[in-house]
């Protein structure tokens, strides 16, 4: 076994790299995989009013296949990180982009309502367990200072997959039957080719360490370092200090992580209600208030730029300011923007405010994937971000029917209203972290002295 020194001063030498050293292939290969699970999740709202319409049924039993995909995400979540934490991140990685891809493309084949149902669960493990999986991925392979950054740079990815959806399904939802069948194919067959670009990912040196693999750690690192001199053309500042941590997996469930775990997940929770309910219903929606499908369409082509935005703005931003509290203006500016939508909601108000909440969500997301990963150390950060986001991700699968209940009892402004409060309660959330935590772990302390 390695003595700690060691450990720490590889920790140290990874961290003091200046540039991304692995290339923008391997950025791409990355993100491509969020961009075709983000595509996904943006496509079964997308078609949900031609499938209600087509197997003969309601609005909320059309969005059971919204429901069933994100109980899906919770358990391809759980289980996934538990192979990335034990067998690596390159493994689950693999596992969840076949996971998906079998699910879309069996869900474009789908006779009836109940397998769409069936099959949209299976997409959905695969989603969950790829979104979970790319973020702690790429926090471990990015240097400390770059962790934010490189992040938002894979999400602006992710988010151009909810932007280019509304474009592609604008001209085949309403053309013909079954176009909505064919975006789930091409989401599949984006899939399928990412599975075979994603055979020769570089291991996470961060998760060799905590394994004890401390030779093959050094290894990473070292090609890290000789990529990133051969980038600059000058020699690599020294490192500075660093720690590497080794507790137990059942550490995880001891404070300070099993509180950061519950209050995360309520964040992930609360956000989702209203995050969902944009996403996936805006669609229905829009119909249900008098705009036709084809309008409603280009309604969403024309805010989905607005994901886009957002992802590139989180990029400039992301390492510049203090987590907490960028994420907190972001669900702000979010809340207030689908407050706009509901209370002037023209088709003027519905693309401009549109553009902004969608512009929000690419901001916010990808900010708070780091914010979250960056609360557990990487033995089981893999496990931390899927327990949050996954089990989070009950508030998404609530959201059909608090959306459309609202949407029932106060109309589409009641609807909105009601996704809008969820963005303030989840700014709120973010503004108390840092101080609930500091007395959890103060509170810990004095009990074990």
């Amino acid at each position: 076994m390695a003595a700690p020194g060691r450990e720490d001063a590889l920790i140290a030498r990874l961290d003091r790299i200046p540039v991304w050293p692995y290339g923008n292939r391997l950025l791409i290969v990355i993100g491509a995989g969020y961009f075709f699970a983000y595509f996904d999740v943006v496509t079964i709202g997308l078609a949900l009013p031609v499938i209600s319409e087509q197997f003969g049924v309601s609005s909320r039993v059309a969005a059971l296949a919204v429901t069933s995909s994100l109980i899906g995400y919770i358990l391809g979540a759980f289980i996934d990180s538990r192979i990335a934490d034990t067998r690596g991140r390159r493994a689950s990685m693999m596992i969840s982009v076949c996971l998906f891809t079998f699910g879309t493309l069996a869900a474009a084949a789908s006779p009836g309502i109940a397998w769409l149902i069936a099959f949209r669960f299976i997409a959905g493990m695969g989603i969950g367990a790829e979104i979970a999986a790319v973020t702690t991925y790429v926090g471990e392979l990015a240097p400390e200072k770059l962790r934010g950054r490189v992040t938002c740079i894979v999400g602006v990815m992710a988010f151009a997959g909810f932007a280019l959806v509304p474009v592609i399904g604008r001209f085949l939802i309403p053309a013909f039957d079954a176009g909505w069948r064919v975006l789930f194919v091409i989401g599949a067959a984006g899939g399928l080719t990412i599975a075979v670009l994603r055979r020769e990912m570089p291991a996470s040196a961060r998760w060799l360490l905590v394994r004890g693999r401390v030779d093959e750690a050094e290894q990473a690192i070292a090609r890290a370092e000789e990529r990133a001199r051969a980038v600059t053309g000058r020699d690599l500042p020294e490192p500075l200090p660093a720690t590497v941590v080794k507790e137990e997996r059942a550490g995880l469930l001891r404070p300070p992580y099993v509180w950061l775990m519950v209050l995360f997940t309520v964040i992930w929770a609360v956000y989702y209600v209203g995050n969902y309910g944009w996403l996936t219903l805006a669609p229905t929606l829009l119909t249900n208030h008098g705009f036709s499908l084809t309008s409603s369409l280009t309604f969403l082509i024309v805010t989905g730029t607005g994901f886009v935005a957002g992802a590139l703005l989180a990029t400039g931003l992301a390492d510049r300011f203090d987590r907490r509290m960028t994420t907190a203006v972001g669900a702000a500016a979010w809340a207030a923007a689908l407050l706009a939508i509901g209370l002037i909601h023209g088709a003027a108000s519905v693309m401009f405010f549109g553009f902004v909440a969608s512009a929000t969500i690419g901001f916010l997301v990808p900010l708070l994937y780091t914010y979250t990963a960056e609360q557990f150390p990487p033995q089981f950060r893999a496990t931390g971000v899927a327990v949050t986001d996954g089990v989070g991700h009950l508030g998404g699968a609530a959201a059909p029917l608090v959306v459309l209940t609202a949407s029932e009892l106060w109309g589409f402004t009641g609807a909105f209203i009601v996704m809008a409060a969820t963005g303030v309660v989840t700014a709120v959330l973010l503004l108390v972290v840092s101080s609930w935590r500091r007395e959890r772990q103060m509170a810990y302390r004095a009990g074990r002295g």
